[in-house]
């Protein structure tokens, strides 16, 4: 039985309970077989097109705003079509966490997801680019590559995959939070294990400011904090506080070091076979559902904020340019891979 999800019209209350680790391999192999029931299906609607029962996977909590934002987008896609093309959201990783649903959506076992960039890189590695630390001074420069030709360029790229890529969703700013020692400097990160998302820039990245990067999946990473196995990890305020890290980690660093885009996808095979009419409506469904997970977020970014502080979670303002130093000539390093994509980048600076 599908899981159940708030009307997205407005940001509800937040419900903090923490990810277990462990818990989503068992809903791994049940999402399969749920997928399996789901995939997509031809028939014959009333006025003679196709009619679609998708799946779309979704690691975050059901009321977080990326999920939201995917909720959104799948009801209107229902709505507009009657039904015809009917798409449930699966929340908390019940299909699996992103690099597994990434192989099942490649595979056509899942039809939809809503990713970080960062697991993309090992399908396509020129989403690799989205980890360099630092390429972005703040969200409205992010969201003008993203909107440019070249960010458009990247979705289409996706098929290099076997993806197709339908829009991208507001990350935050990711940050550094460990549960002894404060980062206050590059040189605080030394003898640190700090979990990173797994992809080779990110673990360069934790290795050029000093610590040693742990590669972990997501919903690992609650009890490997709590038993000490790492020290630290990174990430944005919302998922710095639904994840509930913030129980064990109580010292959180603003230092922006990455803006990591989120993208939602579809199979490259199954786009194909849908009519225009049908791809035409639900890349302007999902491009309408952008401003609405945006504004979720801006809002779930100050109510986090708000938890923090009042879990006693110590915040630290640190000179970013210290940190932008300790990565400089590791970022040199990748220009040879991303150095077009970085030159455009700075055009929209």
């Amino acid at each position: 039985m599908a899981p159940q999800f708030p009307t997205p019209s407005s940001p509800p209350h937040r419900q903090h309970a923490p990810r277990r680790p462990g818990a989503w391999k068992a809903a791994t192999v049940l999402g399969l077989a749920a997928s399996m029931m789901l995939t997509a299906c031809g028939g014959d609607a009333e006025d003679g097109d196709d009619s679609y029962t998708w799946s779309l996977a979704e690691s975050h909590p059901d009321d977080y705003p990326t999920t939201l934002g995917g909720v959104w987008f799948t009801d209107e896609l229902r709505e507009r079509t009657d039904s015809r093309i009917d798409v449930t959201s699966y929340a908390n990783a019940q299909l699996g966490e992103e690099r597994d649903v990434l192989e099942q959506v490649q595979m056509g076992a899942v039809e939809m997801t809503r990713v970080s960039a960062s697991p993309v890189s090992e399908f396509v590695p020129e989403w690799g680019l989205f980890s360099l630390p630092y390429i972005f001074d703040d969200a409205d420069h992010m969201w003008r590559f993203l909107e440019s030709d070249y960010g458009n360029e990247m979705l289409e790229g996706l098929r290099e995959g076997g993806y197709v890529g339908l829009g991208y969703y507001e990350p935050g700013a990711r940050n550094f939070y460990t549960s002894d020692t404060p980062i206050e400097s590059p040189d605080d990160l030394a003898g640190q294990n700090i979990r990173v998302i797994p992809g080779a820039v990110n673990t360069d990245m934790i290795e050029a400011m000093g610590g040693s990067p742990v590669s972990m999946d997501y919903g690992e990473v609650y009890g490997a904090l709590e038993s000490g196995v790492i020290d630290g990890a990174e990430n944005n305020e919302p998922s710095f506080v639904s994840s509930g890290h913030y129980e064990t980690a109580t010292h959180f660093t603003r230092d922006g070091h990455q803006r990591v885009p989120e993208v939602l996808l579809i199979n490259a095979d199954l786009w194909d076979s849908l009519s225009e009419e049908d791809q035409e409506l639900m890349r302007e469904v999902a491009q309408e559902s952008i401003p609405y997970q945006r504004d979720l977020w801006d809002a779930e970014v100050e109510e986090s904020i708000e938890i923090m502080e009042e879990a006693g979670v110590e915040v630290y303002d640190v000179d970013v340019a210290e940190f932008q130093d300790a990565v400089a000539d590791m970022v040199d390093g990748y220009r040879d891979d991303f150095g077009e994509a970085l030159d455009a980048i700075d055009e929209v600076r």
